[in-house]
């Protein structure tokens, strides 16, 4: 296997010094043929990622030899603000050099993953062709060396994040975003979240062998954990080959999944204001939990910075118009409406935030009111309530006896990893 891994020996992370010394022999072959390079980052929505740190410190050993672009891989969210991109990227990466990627019109086809490989891999549920859409600039460019920098962690639609999918969602288009999104639905989350080859990442693997082989392109992987406020790199995973992303997915499940031996019947999940202002993002802490929750138990969500639903406007109009009322309600809605059958991705989101009854979800948002809460089907808490009967400032992550002796399962950020039921996960 070709490449370079780095994994820490003790629960410590990688330090920033081999870090550097990783990154400087990835280039030093080649660092003097380049004139032109994209570093294609994760957005604010990744912060404990490492690859903000690991960003600037690429730019600092490229910006004397070539030029140097960068485009964070936002897939559907917001452009990052000014105060976002500072606090992830710190201010030495000038603001000139950031492009914003535009999922709906940024983008080309570049080919085509036909409705057969997508029945089979499916095992018949879906059965459409789906495009492979990438932002013009990795195929149009003139970059002598695209970077893919980004997290590996399970997720709600492809199993596990990143690799491929940082180029085909995070700087892809509308037709593989809301396809994908759409077979990882149906498929079923359960069957997917903590595990590689999903439906979702075959499509990926596919489009990568079959379209970009000629993109000059460079994979970085992290696998990290948060402790103290600290985001630590416990692996370093750089190169092309799928076996990089392979050895950063068994990381990452030892790392970032935590297997329990009760379900709990509370789970308390907080959302960082200034990472979670959307359902669309902040549904986190449903889908890395729902596997953990006992058979109606109950899911509390404390939101400070909550403010809408969608991550842009057409989106949270349609989250408000149909809301989170199950996985068979939402198909009927998906078969029966045009709106919807336009946005696949989010017929897909309401799937993924509905519990199917399964549990119960209860928001209490910082900015949102009751009647917002409810019109989506979430019950609804005021936050000021919430946090006096759940202080965040006083659980720690896990199992807390509170002092009335309610037994409850805390999670200080969902994004970080996975929970789950080891029954139900087995």
């Amino acid at each position: 296997m070709k490449g370079i891994v780095l994994k820490s020996t003790g629960d410590n992370g990688l330090d920033s010094r081999a870090i550097h010394t990783a990154l400087e022999k990835a280039l030093e072959n080649r660092k003097e043929s380049l004139s032109k390079v994209l570093l294609l980052p994760p957005d604010f929505t990744r912060a404990h990622s490492g690859a903000g740190e690991i960003t600037v410190k690429l730019y600092n050993m490229l910006k004397d030899v070539c030029h140097v672009d960068v485009m964070p891989a936002l897939g559907t969210h917001m452009p990052m603000s000014d105060e976002e991109r500072i606090a992830f990227f710190g201010d030495e990466i000038p603001r000139e050099r950031f492009i914003v990627h535009n999922w709906r019109d940024d983008v080309i086809k570049i080919g085509e993953v036909p409705a057969g490989f997508v029945r089979e891999i499916s095992e018949g549920i879906m059965e459409e062709s789906i495009d492979v859409e990438v932002n013009r600039r990795l195929v149009e460019g003139g970059y002598d060396l695209i970077i893919s920098i980004g997290q590996v962690v399970p997720h709600e639609v492809a199993g596990m994040a990143n690799y491929s999918k940082n180029v085909f969602v995070g700087c892809g288009g509308y037709n593989m975003i809301n396809k994908t999104h759409m077979l990882g639905a149906v498929y079923g989350m359960e069957r997917i979240m903590g595990r590689d080859h999903s439906p979702v990442r075959k499509v990926f693997d596919y489009a990568e062998q079959q379209f970009i082989e000629n993109i000059p392109l460079m994979y970085i992987l992290t696998v990290t954990t948060h402790k103290e406020d600290k985001v630590l790199i416990h692996g370093l995973f750089i190169g092309r080959e799928r076996e990089l992303f392979e050895q950063a997915v068994a990381l990452s499940q030892e790392k970032n999944m935590q297997f329990l031996d009760e379900p709990p019947d509370k789970v308390v999940v907080y959302l960082d204001p200034q990472e979670f202002r959307s359902t669309w993002l902040g549904n986190k802490a449903i889908y890395r939990t729902r596997m953990a929750i006992a058979d109606n138990g109950e899911l509390i969500v404390l939101a400070p910075g909550l403010r809408q639903f969608g991550e842009d406007r057409d989106n949270d109009q349609l989250i408000r118009k149909y809301g989170y009322v199950g996985r068979e309600q939402v198909l009927k809605h998906f078969r029966e409406q045009d709106d919807l059958k336009r946005n696949q991705s989010v017929a897909a989101h309401l799937i993924h935030g509905s519990s199917d009854g399964r549990f119960t979800i209860t928001y209490a948002p910082g900015y949102l009111t009751r009647e917002e809460i409810e019109g989506v089907n979430f019950r609804y808490m005021g936050l000021e309530e919430a946090c006096r009967l759940y202080n965040p400032d006083k659980l720690k992550d896990g199992f807390n006896v509170l002092d009335n002796g309610e037994k409850i399962f805390y999670i200080s950020n969902p994004a970080l990893g996975l929970w789950a039921y080891r029954g139900r996960f087995m």
